[in-house]
């Protein structure tokens, strides 16, 4: 599922796009398109990330979410979620 934001994508962007994911177990990725992202919503996202794959060995699953950070011009015209209305 691909998440935009124009701006910088902050730690608490990162949280609401974990939320929004978490209701919706049938994701296998995450992607992040903004014109900037912080250090600490990388983490966050990287950290869910280890968490469902953590989870799912723990279960005997095979699950994995993807994540992926692309950061620089952010267009109007790629179809995603916008951050700004979760």
């Amino acid at each position: 599922m691909l998440f935009k934001k124009r701006g910088t994508f902050t730690e608490e962007d990162a949280r609401k796009v974990v939320e929004f994911v978490s209701q919706r177990p049938g994701e296998r990725e995450i992607i992040v398109m903004a014109e900037r992202v912080t250090d600490e919503a990388r983490r966050r996202l990287w950290d869910y990330s280890n968490a469902v794959r953590l989870m799912a060995s723990l279960r005997g699953e095979e699950r994995e979410v993807r994540v992926e950070i692309l950061e620089g011009y952010v267009s109007e015209r790629v179809r995603g979620v916008d951050v700004e209305e979760l």
